[in-house]
């Protein structure tokens, strides 16, 4: 999904590129595989472009990655108001915690997994499930920052077997996705058990953030949209609530060793 005026510029930096390449539209199309009245349409706004037809032309016109970074920040600045507040607090922070009590946290997520997830809502077009994703998966570049956020991750044993058949393959991948993060280190997942009572966190997802300077934001989601959470005695109680949900998780060792099993159940032809 394009987002103007930002899609302006994407045309106009593509056709400043391409002139300086001295390319033709005709010859630009035949290297990016499209037509060069496709091109001219592009260009021209009559035609829309996409993530993968950027990809091509950054490529082509070696401009460092300069049309797909715009489509990334027209894409962030297309989120909800009430998101954009966390977005900069999850992209500046210092730690990051994250439960959810029935699914993975999205910074953790599978392409693969995360469009499951995402297309579960009937309501949204395929071309929004394919935005929504894009967004998703641009965001965990926060965890390849340079100096990147630990993050802590509480998950349910029940969210990694919460599956039929034809999902086996995706939740596998999921689970070895976990435990890839946790070998390189920066990333601790806790598992809760599925024996586990009712606990604090199945009232709902608690995401905090701690800032540079020791400051704590949180994020509440919802089936409508999300709140970010700043005032002190709010953010005392999901920090209390936090510590109340990690409490009843395995330790680090176990966990791991839990996360392998449910691995190798879904492996098993």
């Amino acid at each position: 999904m394009e987002s103007e005026p930002t899609a302006e510029l994407i045309r106009a930096q593509l056709r400043r590129l391409r002139l300086s390449a001295d390319l033709t539209q005709e010859d630009f199309g035949k290297l990016v595989h499209f037509s060069g009245s496709q091109v001219s349409a592009i260009e021209l706004g009559q035609r829309p472009f996409d993530r993968l037809f950027l990809k091509r032309a950054d490529e082509v016109l070696k401009s460092d990655g300069l049309l797909s970074g715009l489509l990334r920040i027209a894409e962030l600045h297309g989120q909800p108001n009430w998101l954009r507040p966390w977005l900069d607090a999850e992209r500046n922070a210092r730690q990051l915690r994250c439960y959810h009590p029935t699914l993975i946290p999205g910074l953790l997520q599978t392409e693969h997994y995360a469009r499951a997830v995402i297309q579960s809502d009937d309501m949204l077009s395929d071309e929004e499930v394919e935005r929504r994703l894009a967004v998703r998966m641009d965001r965990q570049a926060t965890l390849a920052q340079p100096s990147p956020p630990a993050l802590i991750a509480v998950i349910e044993e029940t969210t990694l077997r919460r599956a039929d058949e034809s999902f086996r393959s995706i939740m596998a991948q999921q689970i070895g996705h976990l435990l890839e993060y946790v070998k390189r280190g920066g990333v601790l997942v806790h598992l809760i058990p599925a024996e586990a009572t009712v606990h604090v966190g199945h009232a709902g997802p608690i995401t905090l953030a701690r800032g540079v300077e020791g400051e704590w934001l949180g994020h509440l989601e919802n089936q409508v949209g999300g709140t970010t959470i700043d005032r002190d005695e709010q953010i005392d109680t999901l920090l209390v609530r936090w510590e109340g949900v990690r409490s009843v998780a395995l330790p680090k060792g176990q966990s791991e060793v839990l996360m392998k099993e449910v691995m190798e159940s879904w492996s098993t032809i």
